[in-house]
């Protein structure tokens, strides 16, 4: 086999996963093709642009296993879309009149990469994909393997991606502290926001992983820390449609009996007519270079908080987001041994030269393969009929429906 040089670049936002498959594809390939050379690009995309690379050197892929313990990316994320011109020449990344997938290409190309491994949710995964499609189509010699992070779990069509179950796990554990507010005043309104743009996926889970976690302390009857106060009284999804009125009539009976009301929101719920309120107004909406809404821009948790707040008679509201705590944490012990799976049936995809990205195929009876880039799409919509959800929206109470 001829001598491999190994390029890797992590994209999109954070999750609980991207130093631990940076540190695993380091590990794996010093294991069974430890002749490879490996180069990073730094901040993603971008860094191929800009010619901006780290090289691993022996020392590092002695303290690799190091970046299993750590959150973030050690080689630095950023959003860019090879296929948006004028965002990369608007940005510096490239100059009026060039192709930003040429650049890359051509990039690429002088560094001698044989094997590139993007580490990244759906944006990254279609723009690694449009960027395989431009090297097969320009006689470029490269095999392109991708890995799926996201928290929302929304890729399609792959059954887990990398960092969910952390990020739910931890957002549980953020939220178990902020539960507490609900004794610092009557009539309090706690809003805990998390992401989620068209998947209500980590919602859910997280609302699922609080629930065990506070189903798993001890209390003292008679005395507000209880089992009641710990709870979550309504959960909302993109995917969910509700009504207002009877929503707010349901939780005014809840915040009257007990004095407090606990909401869990995606950050996607009801976000289009938000947007379609707002700009009837006349507002202009931020958009990324993905077209996507800029979604810290809207803050659908002040939404529910502004809704809700009024028509319960609310003295004290608040909303709080785990979002950053959670997707910044490091990988737990499910998230590594998917990983490590996935980690290592990339090796071997790009060692065979088959480019895809890896994953559970939900098409394929959950089979663990290389999937073909054409067919990876985001915006995967969580499935409500999930017995687990069902069984979480019995402890909350709440009647839900389809959007």
């Amino acid at each position: 086999m001829p001598k491999q040089k190994v390029a890797m670049l992590t994209a999109g936002g954070l999750a609980p996963c991207l130093s631990s498959a940076v540190g695993g594809l380091i590990e794996r390939y010093t294991d069974i093709a430890p002749e490879a050379e490996i180069i990073a690009y730094r901040s993603g995309y971008q860094g191929v642009l800009l010619e901006d690379r780290i090289t691993i050197t022996p020392q590092m892929r002695e303290k690799a296993h190091l970046l299993h313990r750590f959150g973030g990316s050690p080689i630095g994320n950023s959003r860019v879309k090879l296929t948006n011109a004028a965002d990369c020449v608007k940005r510096g990344l490239v100059k009026e009149g060039d192709n930003p997938l040429r650049v890359a290409a051509e990039r690429l190309a002088a560094d001698g990469i044989t094997i590139l491994h993007t580490i990244g949710g759906d944006d990254t995964n279609t723009t690694a994909a449009d960027l395989a499609a431009y090297l097969g189509a320009n006689g470029y010699d490269l095999t392109v393997v991708g890995l799926p992070k996201t928290v929302d779990n929304d890729v399609v069509p792959i059954r887990q991606s990398l960092g969910a179950w952390t990020a739910a796990e931890v957002g549980a554990q953020f939220f178990d502290n902020v539960s507490n507010e609900q004794t610092a005043a009557p009539r309090t309104l706690v809003v805990h926001e998390v992401m989620g743009r068209h998947c209500g996926w980590l919602t859910a889970a997280t609302a699922r992983a609080y629930i065990q976690k506070a189903n798993a302390h001890e209390y003292i009857e008679g005395m507000m820390m209880n089992a009641a106060l710990k709870g979550i009284d309504g959960l909302y999804l993109p995917e969910m449609a509700f009504d207002l009125d009877k929503e707010s009539a349901r939780l005014k009976k809840v915040m009257n009996e007990r004095g407090s009301v606990t909401l869990f929101v995606s950050e996607g719920a009801c976000l289009d007519a938000i947007v379609a309120e707002r700009e009837a107004a006349g507002e202009t909406i931020k958009r990324d270079a993905f077209g996507h809404v800029k979604i810290d821009t809207i803050n659908v948790g002040n939404w529910f908080q502004k809704q809700f707040a009024a028509l319960l008679g609310a003295d004290r509201s608040m909303v709080q987001k785990s979002g950053y705590f959670a997707r910044s944490a490091a990988a737990n012990g499910d998230d590594l041994r998917l990983i490590q799976s996935m980690v290592d049936l990339a090796v071997e995809s790009a060692l065979n030269k088959v480019s895809g990205v890896t994953g559970h195929d939900e098409d394929q009876n959950g089979k663990l393969r290389t999937i073909e880039f054409p067919r990876i799409k985001g915006g995967k919509h969580f499935d409500m009929t999930a017995k687990w959800f069902r069984e979480v929206m019995d402890v909350i109470g709440q009647p839900f429906e389809a959007a």
